[in-house]
């Protein structure tokens, strides 16, 4: 990452009144994980923050972090209300956990990837949603979904096709971050932002 304003570095963070629950979501290939990597290196230590893992029912692979479950076991954790949100999309479940409850009660603010169909679920959970809406041209999504080889060319095309067709609710709190070409510039906004959101700062608008 480029070098950040010094009001950005993690002790020049004053506390909010209460916790934020930042939610980053975009179209697949936008680099939401990438960015969020990002933050984690930059806050980390930082217990004012948490960023948790989320339960997929896909098996890891290259550059992926996330906890494994089977569907028969997604099913036993959204039954036994082990999930704070849950949802799916081509065919795989994600969830993220209950205890993301806990964190924000007690005043840990938390940043998860999640998609744009449950930022009204969101929002009816939490008070305080602040949405982070990370963006990248059709060319540039492409490209990233056929370098990291999951998909077929039909499936790439019909993910593209779809980038912009998922809206997000017009009462959400809205922060867009471009990452479409200068990598270190887009990790420099996004951190920059949720530095913003623990200081109880708005910058949308």
């Amino acid at each position: 990452m480029n070098a950040l304003p010094d009001d950005v570095a993690k002790g020049d963070l004053s506390p909010s009144g209460g916790a934020t629950l930042v939610l980053v979501v975009g179209p697949s290939g936008a680099g939401k994980d990438t960015l969020i990597d990002a933050a984690k290196a930059h806050f980390a230590g930082d217990d004012r923050l948490w960023f948790p893992r989320r339960l997929i029912t896909r098996p890891q692979g290259p550059g992926e972090d996330h906890t494994f479950l089977s569907d028969e076991a997604f099913d036993k954790t959204a039954s036994a209300n082990g999930f704070f949100l849950h949802w799916a999309a081509h065919g795989v479940r994600y969830g993220l956990p209950s205890e993301v409850s806990a964190r924000l009660g007690s005043g840990c603010n938390v940043v998860v990837n999640v998609s744009r169909r449950v930022i009204g679920d969101a929002m009816a959970k939490w008070s305080d949603v602040r949405v982070v809406n990370v963006t990248a041209a059709r060319e540039i999504l492409a490209a990233r979904l056929r370098a990291r080889g999951r998909e077929t060319a039909s499936e790439i095309a019909e993910r593209v096709a779809r980038a912009t067709q998922v809206a997000v609710p017009g009462n959400a709190d809205v922060d867009d971050v471009d990452n479409s070409a200068d990598l270190g510039q887009a990790q420099d906004a996004f951190v920059a932002l949720l530095a913003a959101y623990m200081k109880g700062e708005r910058r949308s608008g």
